[in-house]
């Protein structure tokens, strides 16, 4: 594999917030415990984390249960005994795409896999757990995946669905028509052993986050990475106290976290999640849907808001106590719950994970008394040689497709001019600058004051003269439909939607082309101390 590094900073659509977290991390050491920089700290680290044996030993009995429903290899299973026995974890998670998510699921599982290898290597033991977010409501963000077509374009592939509308996705269960959303996705993808796998796993009466887990347990069966389905009612059980003290103590992580968005605004950032005064950290079932929980002043004390019905805290209490498999946990919430049902050293995520981790400090601090360290997860644009001979052809690089597919169709044409324009364009450039090189001499020694004006002149001409270049360009993109498809390929490929084509593209196309080898190169790519975003030609 070759790697070329682009930094976060020429990326577009990249938040403040993240690059000054990886580049200039003073500028935002007050919203975080830890700079992204593991192996600076996680041997102090590991030495802050309190974890209940009791508590261990139950969560790693549900673990053991769940992954072996999910097939999961050997090395899961003794990765759980080594967690049963006292290991840390790092943890990482995603919503339960269709055929296992966007290609950054799978860098999300690889930099959990690496990181904890990187610690166990050090005599920190430490095994990979990838959180399967079964909880979340949101069916349109997961119930689709988009996967390449043979002419390069994206086709984006829906899975039916039934049920109560704003369900847990946990509850919604496929039908026999998911038999032919799978075979919509082989006629593209073709036969491989991945195809095999996404039969085995996407059935009737599997669920997205089971048909998921399925998946990965293929995936990654030779990394032992262990899955946890965040809707199992065992977990929520545990999970109970948190959600009781996230009630007792609403009022104050809610001033917590207003103050807290303040803070971020006022350093010239943003606030990933919205806070009002009437927010609460939990949501409930209300007739089968995913409702938030909100508050309510009266008085000296607060009354709560499920939908239209209003109850007391003791009541609210009453219910999380009775049926706490019926509450879930915020966005801000749902770290500070992973790490109080788990030993977790580090947590590996995106951009915005990183940013809601600048926000949910203030509730670990008040619920669990220590904060989580959030780090940058791999991030990577996957070139396959197709891509690599036109990039090259063309003499473009990634960020040339930043400034969208119209712009990359002029640029082509620019750059498949006739020879004879092209050295023309050059000479007349070469020229220009000769010439008011002089110039400038000349001025220089008659009266410095014309100097910039002479600048100015040149700058106005150097701009009508690449003006007339680029009107070129475009007189030859319209006599050529090839550099037209080859702009498209080239965007679709690897800047699909004008977004990275880690977010877009599913991570199972890449699979199915390469197999599980790519996986290992991905580690094998990985460094833990890079933070850039890297372009991986295959």
């Amino acid at each position: 594999m070759k790697v070329q590094c682009s930094p976060f900073s020429q990326i577009p659509h990249t938040t403040r917030l993240f690059t000054d977290f990886l580049y200039d991390f003073p500028k935002v050491r007050q919203f975080y415990p830890r700079p992204p920089d593991f192996k600076q700290w996680f041997k102090d680290e590991v030495s802050m984390i309190g974890y209940d044996s009791t508590r261990r030993e139950r969560v790693a009995g549900i673990l053991d249960r769940q992954n072996r429903n999910f097939g999961v290899s050997r090395g899961t299973l003794e990765n759980i005994a080594r967690f049963r026995a006292g290991a840390s974890v790092i943890v990482t998670g995603q919503q339960v795409g269709l055929f296992g998510g966007p290609l950054f699921s799978l860098f999300k599982a690889v930099s959990a896999v690496k990181l904890a290898a990187e610690a166990s290597a050090a005599g920190i033991e430490c095994v990979p757990i990838f959180w399967l977010a079964t909880q979340d409501h949101d069916l349109e963000e997961v119930n689709n995946a988009s996967l390449p077509g043979p002419d390069g374009a994206l086709a984006k592939i829906t899975a039916p669905s039934h049920g109560v509308t704003d369900a847990p996705v946990s509850t919604v269960k496929f039908g026999p028509e998911i038999e032919q959303v799978v075979q919509s996705a082989l006629d593209l993808l073709g036969e491989s052993e991945a195809s095999e796998w996404l039969r085995e796993a996407y059935r009737p009466g599997e669920t997205l986050g089971s048909a998921f887990a399925r998946l990965f347990a293929r995936l990654f069966r030779e990394w032992g990475v262990i899955l946890l389905d965040a809707a199992d009612p065992e977990l929520s059980a545990l999970t109970a106290p948190i959600y009781r003290a996230a009630i007792e103590k609403a009022s104050d992580l809610d001033e917590a976290l207003l103050t807290r968005g303040k803070e971020l605004e006022a350093a010239g950032y943003h606030q990933q999640v919205k806070v009002t005064p009437s927010s609460t950290l939990l949501f409930t079932l209300k007739d089968g849907a995913r409702v938030p929980v909100h508050r309510r002043a009266n008085g000296s004390s607060h009354d709560f808001l499920i939908g239209q019905e209003k109850i007391s805290e003791t009541e609210l209490l009453r219910r999380i106590s009775a049926a706490p498999h019926e509450f879930s946990a915020n966005v801000l919430l749902r770290p500070v719950k992973q790490d109080y049902l788990l030993p977790t050293l580090a947590y590996p995520g995106g951009a915005a994970e990183v940013a809601y981790f600048a926000q949910a400090g203030v509730v670990y601090q008040g619920l669990l008394g220590r904060i989580t360290p959030v780090l940058p997860r791999f991030s990577a644009t996957l070139v396959d040689p197709k891509a690599q001979r036109l990039l090259e052809r063309y003499r473009l690089s990634l960020s040339d497709l930043f400034r969208g597919p119209e712009a990359l169709r002029e640029l082509l044409a620019e750059r498949t001019l006739p020879p004879d324009l092209q050295a023309a364009f050059d000479k007349a450039n070469a020229s220009l600058e000769s010439s008011f090189s002089a110039i400038r001499e000349s001025l220089a020694r008659l009266d410095v004051t014309l100097i910039d004006a002479a600048n100015r002149a040149a700058l106005k001409i150097q701009h009508q003269l690449e003006h007339l270049r680029a009107s070129a360009g475009r007189a030859e993109l319209r006599q050529s439909e090839l550099l037209t498809r080859h702009a498209e390929q080239l965007s679709n490929s690897l800047y699909p939607n004008k977004s990275l084509q880690e977010r877009e593209i599913a991570g199972i196309y890449f699979v199915s082309r390469y197999g599980l080898p790519l996986l290992e190169q991905l580690y094998k790519t990985l460094h833990v101390d890079c933070h850039d975003h890297q372009v991986i030609s295959l």
